[in-house]
C-alpha cells in the first residue's frame, strides 16, 4: 500500500512553524541579511511589520519585516514596492533566509 505524501514545505527553524511552501519558490538565488535566501511567492503563518525604505543590493525597496506568528523571530521581509522597472516582479514577493528555515516532509 503506498503512503500518503503531503506537500513539501519549509518551517521555522526555531518553532517549526510552516510557513511557505516549496512550490511557491521563484528563486534560490538571493541573499539576505544572513547569507544565502529563497524568494517564494507567498508565505503563510507570518506577520508582516512596517514597511520601510531600504537600499537593498538591487536599489531601492520599501519592504516590511516577515515574522513567524509563532515565536515571532524575523524569517525576512517582503517586497512591498520596488523603485526601479527591473525589480518589479519581487512586489508582493517573500524572501525567507535560508538559516531561518527548515525543510519539511522531504
Amino acid at each position: 500500500m503506498a503512503e500518503l505524501v503531503g506537500p513539501r514545505l519549509y518551517s521555522c527553524c526555531n518553532c517549526r512553524n510552516h510557513v511557505c511552501l516549496h512550490d511557491d519558490v521563484i528563486s534560490k538565488a538571493f541573499q539576505g541579511r544572513s547569507g544565502r535566501a529563497f524568494l517564494f511567492s507567498h508565505a503563510m503563518n507570518i506577520v508582516v511589520g512596517p514597511k520601510e525604505d531600504r537600499q537593498l543590493m538591487t536599489g531601492l525597496h520599501t519592504v516590511a519585516d516577515i515574522y513567524c506568528c509563532d515565536c515571532h523571530m524575523v524569517l525576512g521581509w517582503k517586497y512591498e514596492k520596488a523603485y526601479e522597472e527591473s525589480q518589479k516582479y519581487k512586489e508582493g514577493k517573500f524572501i525567507l533566509e535560508k538559516s531561518k528555515i527548515a525543510k519539511e516532509n522531504w
